[in-house]
């Protein structure tokens, strides 16, 4: 007779995961009609969640009055990502490709990155969903034409801007300070601020520097525009301002296809309105003013209007403060005593306690550094060569590895292309253009690897700089005594000060070797 064992059921059963969507809805400006139908796009994706019984909802995201063109200047898309990137979005929904980004490269980067970690985007108006090569390639091409709209709209906003420019009907959003909007809505005169830009102009003409001045109006409490603190960056941007002298000069600045800021230094024609408003100062202050940090920035080797030093020692720019990370500037002490101090620490101590370094200090230590490495090359440098070798050949196998993965790629998506093509998905326009585009990518990906099979049997920068430094060491048995410039010139790529006892020689072959003070 069978023995027969009763088991008792599991009553436990797996329950299946619902697929968790959300939604992002996107208006590019908050007028009432525009508004409406971003709740009009909410409701409708609040309803298509409700219909699929296998789905639940992960929130519906929006951004209100904001452009398209860039992802990080959007909130309702970075919490959207955000949710993502925890794990708490399986699916995304979206009116169309323009509604997520109209900027190409984004909006692929964007659809990559979900991609990766499992999240699927559905874009309802173009029917395209992210799961196969052919949505990804479809994708490309419609979000480019997404991207010719936004520079279309772009190109005929700055059109109109510069027809104001050109007719003098142009009104600026913002004023400077010593500025405000008057009842007729143009610049009148703020008196406190006023009284304060006449300071300024005064205090330099007498001989303060502007750290001076900024120093001096910190110390009496005198609140600068929008909480921020006054600095001799903020003194002499006053001091350069036309619109002191009652004039306006227009398009400063100017935006490029990449919707990237730059500051306009003739690339795009500037409009000067003279006598626009009330001034503050009277032209000959302004002209003398100007005249004087000219001539101040001469003296400090700096470029005038960029800020930026000329490089008319050895250290210029390259003396890092270890404790901020900004550049040390040049100062004469008394009794002629030449120090490298952080330009931080110069505008205020409370931003970085890093006190000054004599130069005298940095050259005795550099010599030391390569006292060092002469009498230890065999040691340091000779294995160091001979490992980046090594390692420099491995890198340029891995990396001719990958782009060959990339040319098959490129050939795959020209199957897929002609396959589109061939089915009249896509018009001849857009079959060119895609065509183009992926064998540009595969020219380049070719021209990668030329290079890198070249390295391979030759040598990389950074080898070619050790080897410099190798054969120096090579050629000085004796201790070196004294500091030259054309030595710093050729191996040190940066001067890191620590604190006053310790600093650090970024050399230009990639060692980092610090010194005791």
């Amino acid at each position: 007779m069978k023995t027969i064992t009763k088991i008792e059921a599991n009553r436990s059963v797996a329950v299946h995961r619902k697929c968790r969507v959300a939604a992002y809805c996107r208006v590019s400006t908050e007028h009432d009609d525009q508004m409406e139908s971003l709740e009009t796009q909410k409701a409708h994706y609040e309803a298509w969640i409700k219909l699929h019984t296998e789905w639940e909802s992960a929130g519906i995201f929006y951004d209100a009055g904001i452009t398209g063109t860039k992802a990080e200047i959007r909130p309702g898309l970075q919490d959207l990502l955000q949710a993502c990137r925890m794990g708490r979005v399986d699916r995304i929904l979206v009116k169309s490709i323009s509604r997520f980004s109209r900027n190409t490269a984004e909006c692929l980067a964007l659809v990559r990155e979900l991609s990766g970690i499992g999240v699927s985007v559905f874009f309802e108006k173009e029917n395209i969903d992210t799961g196969s090569m052919e949505s990804e390639l479809f994708l490309t091409i419609l979000s480019n034409m997404a991207e010719e709209e936004s520079l279309s709209i772009s190109r005929n906003e700055k059109w109109s801007v510069q027809h104001r420019f050109q007719n003098g009907t142009y009104v600026s959003s913002s004023f400077p300070y010593g500025y405000c909007r008057n009842d007729r809505g143009e610049m009148g005169l703020e008196p406190e601020e006023a009284e304060i830009v006449k300071y300024i102009f005064s205090a330099l003409l007498s001989g303060k520097s502007s750290c001076q001045i900024a120093g001096l109006l910190e110390q009496q409490g005198i609140p600068f525009k929008n909480g921020r603190h006054w600095c001799d960056a903020t003194i002499r941007g006053i001091v350069a301002n036309e619109k002191y002298v009652g004039d306006v000069l227009l398009q400063k600045t100017y935006t490029d296809v990449h919707f990237h800021r730059h500051k306009n230094h003739g690339e795009v024609e500037c409009y000067l309105l003279s006598d626009h408003h009330i001034p503050i100062v009277s032209r000959e202050t302004f002209a003398k003013a100007n005249a004087v940090i000219r001539q101040r920035a001469a003296e400090k080797g700096i470029v005038y209007g960029t800020g930026k030093y000329q490089k008319r020692y050895a250290f210029s720019g390259k003396v890092i403060c270890g404790k901020c990370g900004s550049t040390c500037k040049r100062r004469i002490h008394s009794g002629n005593e030449i120090a490298w101090t952080c330009a931080a620490h110069i505008e205020s101590a409370q931003k970085c306690p890093m006190k000054y370094v004599r130069e005298e200090v940095l050259k005795a230590a550099f010599v030391t550094m390569l006292n060092k490495l002469i009498f230890s090359r065999k040691h340091i440098l000779k294995p160091l060569l001979e490992q980046l070798k090594t390692n420099s050949n491995d890198e340029n196998v891995r990396r001719m590895q990958e782009l060959q993965k990339q040319l098959e790629s490129h050939a795959e998506k020209k199957n897929t292309l002609h396959r589109l093509y061939a089915q009249k998905v896509i018009d001849p326009v857009l079959f060119r253009q895609e065509m183009n585009a992926l064998q540009k990518q595969a020219e380049s990906c070719r021209m990668e690897i030329a290079q890198l099979e070249q390295e391979t049997h030759g040598e990389t920068e950074i080898i070619a700089e050790l080897k410099q430094l190798l054969r120096f060491t090579e050629q000085h048995s004796a201790m070196l005594t004294e500091f030259q410039e054309t030595w710093f010139s050729a191996f040190a790529e940066q001067i890191i000060l620590y604190d006053r006892n310790h600093i650090g020689f970024r050399l230009k072959c990639g060692l980092l070797l610090k010194e005791e003070i």
